[in-house]
């Protein structure tokens, strides 16, 4: 062999190893044709006619935009707050999927793809239509469920959610934009997550391409079985942008039970305001590491105040399930049995205590009073860089206070502001020490360690969280 064909030869030997693995990878990526195959006719197509337009097409989780940002407008003007896609002006327009899972007629949906419909079509794999009635339907989790008058339909295989891993294949099929039956494919890229709306359903997030017109169809593993109902997606621009999220069935199919006994959907409900404990916080409560609920506020006369929880109590565990994160506890709550107790583990004054609380049911309505007026303020800025004021009775009456507690009039530079803490917010207790009048707020101020981190409890409007502030060098 010459010098110049030894190279060749060489570099040809290279490339063909270097293939040889893709090839290899090629023929060991999933085969989704059978799945369509099998599960596709049990999909089907929803379309809803108004009397005044039609339902939005997909639900999005609209970023958190700063004011002054050229997008912030744009979003609210066109998407609304809730992050819904504009109305529909022509009627019978498709809107969204939908899957069989009785061969009766039942159909499972979005409760947001038929909700306000005057009349709903469901059209199935091969082309005949039906006008369906709605059996339930139930806002907090966005599952409805229909009927339509057929016999012997194909059905969707139903699994469970519970064994999905992240990094599994999941496949959606559903009619994006009108377009029928479209099959699409991704894994799953989180288990658990909860969004601002929905703080009762831990969504499977997914990088499934999903469009408007998804919402309600089905997704799929690679075995075919149902573990999620398509329902949301996070996008910037009204589109698939990678992110997008399922209800899980499980969640899904307690849903259909309960419309179909009961004709309602009930969940547990603990009367607790939680927020996730940071890594300052963590500091603040004694613990090695961010874990657990904080409970900011226990609401009166709800199950957890009759137990004997208490602001500051972090739950760790609920009913012999781990809490690792404030967003766990909703889910875990809502599922549990109304009526009946539940063990609640929590962390209080650097202690663990188990306590049994008897779950109530969650209340229609959750909306807390609002703040009141502010008082005249003062002028001294204390350590943190607060300006505080003592409330009056009839703030507190109003606010809902008994005793003590203390009003920001105004926040200047300081650690205060840094974390978090704004005009009108009134501040309860300091590092689980209630909080009397301004003097002694300003003397407990006075008396910790510089660098050191304190929890302040805030009541902002009806609400109230934990706010991890770090105590300056010098005093006020």
């Amino acid at each position: 062999m010459n010098q110049v064909s030894r190279p060749i030869a060489i570099l040809i030997g290279l490339v063909f190893c270097l293939l040889l693995p893709l090839g290899a990878v090629a023929r060991d990526l999933p085969d989704f044709t059978t799945l369509f195959e099998q599960q596709g006719p049990a999909v089907v197509n929803i379309s809803t006619q108004q009397e005044h337009g039609s339902a939005p097409a997909m639900r999005f989780s609209v970023p958190d935009l700063p004011e002054d940002s050229p997008f912030h407008d744009f979003f609210r003007r066109f998407f609304g707050d809730e992050g819904e896609m504009p109305n529909e002006e022509i009627p019978s327009r498709s809107l969204g999927s939908g899957f069989i899972i009785s061969h009766d007629g039942d159909v499972l949906t979005n409760a947001h793809v038929v909700e306000g419909a005057s009349e709903i079509i469901v059209r199935t794999a091969d082309r005949r239509e039906f006008v369906a009635t709605i059996v339930g339907s139930d806002k907090r989790s966005d599952i409805a469920l229909l009927k339509i008058d057929g016999k012997d339909l194909p059905v969707t295989k139903l699994g469970s959610a519970n064994d999905l891993k992240v990094g599994e294949w999941v496949l959606a099929i559903g009619s994006p934009f009108g377009f029928e039956h479209s099959m699409t494919a991704g894994i799953v890229s989180a288990k658990g997550r909860n969004l601002p709306s929905e703080n009762y359903v831990p969504f499977i997030q997914t990088d499934v391409a999903i469009n408007p017109g998804n919402s309600g169809g089905p997704l799929f593993n690679l075995d075919g079985e149902v573990v999620g109902v398509n329902s949301q997606i996070y996008s910037r621009t009204g589109g698939f942008m990678g992110l997008s999220f399922a209800i899980p069935i499980d969640v899904a199919m307690d849903v259909v039970h309960q419309l179909k006994t009961k004709g309602r959907v009930t969940r547990g409900w603990l009367g607790v305001l939680i927020q996730d404990v940071t890594r300052d916080l963590a500091e603040t409560f004694g613990m090695p590491q961010p874990m657990g609920a904080l409970v900011a506020q226990v609401l009166p006369d709800g199950p957890a105040a009759k137990a004997g929880l208490e602001a500051g109590d972090i739950i760790l565990s609920f009913d012999g399930k781990k809490v690792a994160t404030s967003s766990a506890l909703p889910p875990l709550v809502g599922t549990s049995p109304v009526d009946q107790p539940a063990e609640v583990e929590i962390l209080r004054d650097g202690k663990t205590m188990k306590i049994d609380v008897v779950i109530g049911e969650l209340p229609d309505d959750d909306v807390l009073a609002s703040s009141g007026g502010s008082p005249e303020p003062e002028t001294t800025i204390n350590r943190i860089g607060l300006v505080i004021s003592d409330l009056t009775a009839d703030q507190r009456a109003e606010l809902g206070i008994v005793v003590g507690g203390v009003q920001v009039d105004s926040v200047a530079n300081g650690t205060a502001e840094q974390a978090g803490i704004r005009d009108g917010d009134v501040i309860l207790a300091v590092n689980h020490q209630p909080v009397e009048n301004v003097t002694q707020f300003n003397n407990l101020l006075d008396e910790l360690e510089p660098g050191r981190s304190v929890a302040l409890l805030v009541q902002r409007g009806g609400g109230r969280l934990y706010y991890p502030v770090r105590i300056p060098d010098g005093k006020s």
